[in-house]
């Protein structure tokens, strides 16, 4: 049996047994009045059965344009009450005129009428009061008021997760908007059962058989809330494809006090790692009551920085930024989180090392963290010198002013692309880990450098440019369907920085840390993911184009070199590299150079210098490459 067919089987029982309560109804009340009225010597068999199959279609009409048929009973509540009023008032009016039209062929027809109409609501109540109470032993439930704007989802996850979820969706005070018609295991071995009065309609196996049942009996497809196990970024995939290609909308829902709360899906949500369990101790001793500053604190990774650190009660916190707009809002938003906390923005560029000397001097930290960067890896491609000048040169003067101003620590932003690069990014990145780590060991300070891969809707992430070509209706642009990228929330990104930050306090010491990333994601998935999180097919309602690889960009990335290796320490996420450090004694003479060439802009030197210093750069430098000055 179909869906569809099993939807209509129990549509009609559920008419059927509402015009079956309407012909007893009306026989019932004949033999009232045979047996109250002394007048009538014998049962009036030819009145009963004009009256009552009179009744019944008209009942029949009444209670298929007023949709009672669709009510599901175990589901019913005070709106689906109004409904069965109204059916039985529509069908009443529909019959009247058939009752004065027959006036002198029916006995006493207005009494039956009344009598009929109050045996027939009485009924039609039990009948749904008893469907009731043997899902939820509330059959009173059937008249308690629902949000106007209810929303009927399914829930789909295990038993664990949906017992918290659905005892606050039965609390009165939670107000909720949510009315859950189903239950869907993740692996259910016995559909049938039910949570708290709620059905379990099956397993995934049955998620759009169900959802195709339950469109058919509500007149729409319901939201399919994830929650549990279903969260898992194996079981999200599928539930996407399965709820999209049913044409309905997947959404998240909590089972703690947000439990009544259906928020969209979001694309941080597809990496679906299992929260860690940090201990949060060690940061709040590194940050508590120091004096802090972060560069580049406006921008995605920064500004997270910045509200972490606020959280840990530092003495001060300095931010420094060269966006304007970036700037005003990050100190707007701490200012009105944290009143009481010392705040200083400066407005400045790291490329600018008296501006850096000054806002350092000025606020005497104890602890810099550096994000500040140039990170969009085509656009560095046709703006060589200023990458340099940002990503090398920014460092640089960063370090160099925090050991001047007598700070005791700096961590240092890191990426994937500075293994191995073959674009000028990924070499200025790593150029500036080596320039970054001898300064710190020089100048005696503690170095914390972390490298990790992309952050999901950062500025220059893929997924905020996904997200506005699928609300644009498509296409969706991808470079190359095998392209695969590591991928981690900006909070987890940040959280795990901090706590890198606090693993190395020894001075005169620069270790290099690598965050987790979990396994690689596929571009071309992704995209996929979340074009059905929009309730759309892949390839059918939003297209993917493939473009082809950007100057610079990479199918895979990687998160160390070959002669590196990487050391578990007791942070969930965080590990240490473990290599001997490359040695240049002529590093900072020709960094010198490095930097006088891009501030030149003249970009065939600065290539030629750069390719020098980061010799697996200058391997990809030796194919031709076309570039235009910058």
């Amino acid at each position: 049996m179909t869906p569809k067919d099993a939807a209509r089987r129990a549509m009609a029982l559920t008419l059927s047994f509402d015009l079956a309560m309407a012909g007893l109804a009306m026989t019932l009340a004949h033999l009232a009045m045979f047996a109250s009225d002394p007048s009538i010597t014998h049962l009036p068999i030819k009145a009963w059965l004009l009256a009552t199959s009179t009744f019944m279609l008209a009942a029949t009409c009444g209670l298929v344009i007023g949709g009672v048929h669709r009510q599901v009973w175990r589901h019913i509540g005070a709106p689906d009450a109004v409904k069965v009023i109204q059916g039985i008032a529509l069908s009443v009016l529909l019959y009247l005129p058939v009752m004065v039209a027959l006036n002198g062929r029916l006995v006493d027809p207005l009494p039956a009428l009344l009598v009929t109409i109050s045996l027939w609501t009485a009924a039609l109540f039990a009948g749904r009061m008893v469907a009731r109470y043997r899902t939820t032993n509330a059959p009173f439930q059937i008249f308690q008021r629902l949000p106007r704007q209810s929303q009927a989802v399914l829930l789909v996850g295990d038993p664990a997760s949906w017992i918290d979820v659905l005892r606050r969706l039965e609390s009165p005070a939670t107000g909720s908007t949510v009315r859950v018609l189903g239950l869907i295991e993740v692996d259910a071995k016995q559909p049938g059962r039910a949570v708290r009065g709620v059905p379990i309609m099956g397993n995934l196996d049955n998620l759009g058989e169900v959802i195709d049942i339950l469109a058919l009996r509500y007149g729409n497809a319901p939201w399919v809330a994830v929650t549990g196990p279903a969260r898992e970024r194996g079981q999200m995939a599928r539930i996407l494809e399965i709820a999209s290609s049913h044409r309905a909308d997947i959404m998240a829902l909590g089972h703690d006090e947000t439990a009544q709360t259906l928020e969209p899906i979001r694309a941080a949500d597809l990496l679906a790692r299992p929260e860690r369990e940090l201990d949060r101790t060690p940061v709040r001793n590194l940050i508590g009551g120091a004096r802090v500053l972060v560069t580049g604190g406006g921008g995605s990774i920064g500004s997270e920085l910045t509200r972490q650190v606020a959280a840990k009660s530092p003495a001060s916190l300095t931010i420094i930024d060269s966006a304007e707009f970036n700037l005003y809002q990050i100190d707007h938003q701490l200012r009105a989180g944290h009143p009481d906390l010392p705040l200083t923005s400066h407005l400045g560029d790291v490329r600018d090392p008296v501006r850096m000397g000054a806002a350092f001097s000025q606020a005497q930290p104890d602890i810099v963290i550096h994000a500040a960067a140039l990170k969009h890896v085509p656009l560095m491609e046709e703006n060589v010198c200023d990458a340099i000048l940002t990503n090398v040169g920014g460092a640089v003067n960063a370090a160099r002013a925090a050991a001047a101003s007598g700070a005791r620590q700096f961590v240092f932003i890191s990426t994937d692309k500075a293994v191995a690069p073959d674009n000028v990014m990924g070499a200025t990145k790593r150029l500036a880990e080596l320039a970054v780590s001898r300064i710190i060991t020089e100048a005696g300070m503690a170095g914390a450098m972390v490298r990790f891969g992309n952050v999901l809707g950062s500025s220059g992430s893929v997924v905020p440019l996904f997200e506005r070509q699928i609300a644009a209706g498509g296409p969706v642009t991808i470079t190359d369907p095998e392209a695969t990228r590591y991928f981690m929330t900006i909070e987890e990104a940040a959280s795990l920085v901090l706590q890198a930050a606090a693993l190395q306090r020894e001075a005169r010491r620069a270790e290099l840390f690598v965050l987790d990333m979990g396994e690689p994601i596929s571009i071309r998935q992704l995209a996929e993911t979340m074009i059905r999180l929009k309730g759309k097919v892949p390839g059918i309602d939003i297209e993917i184009v493939t473009t082809g690889m950007r100057k610079g960009e990479k199918r895979h990335e990687a998160l160390t070199y070959t002669y590196e290796g990487l050391e578990p320490t007791v942070v969930d996420g965080v590990n240490r590299v473990v290599c001997d450090a490359p040695g240049n004694e002529l590093l900072e003479k020709q960094l010198s150079v490095l930097i006088e060439a891009a501030r030149r802009h003249d970009t065939g030197e600065a290539l030629r210098l750069l390719g020098n210093l980061v010799p697996e750069y200058g391997a990809a430098l030796a194919a031709p490459r076309s570039r235009k000055p910058a």
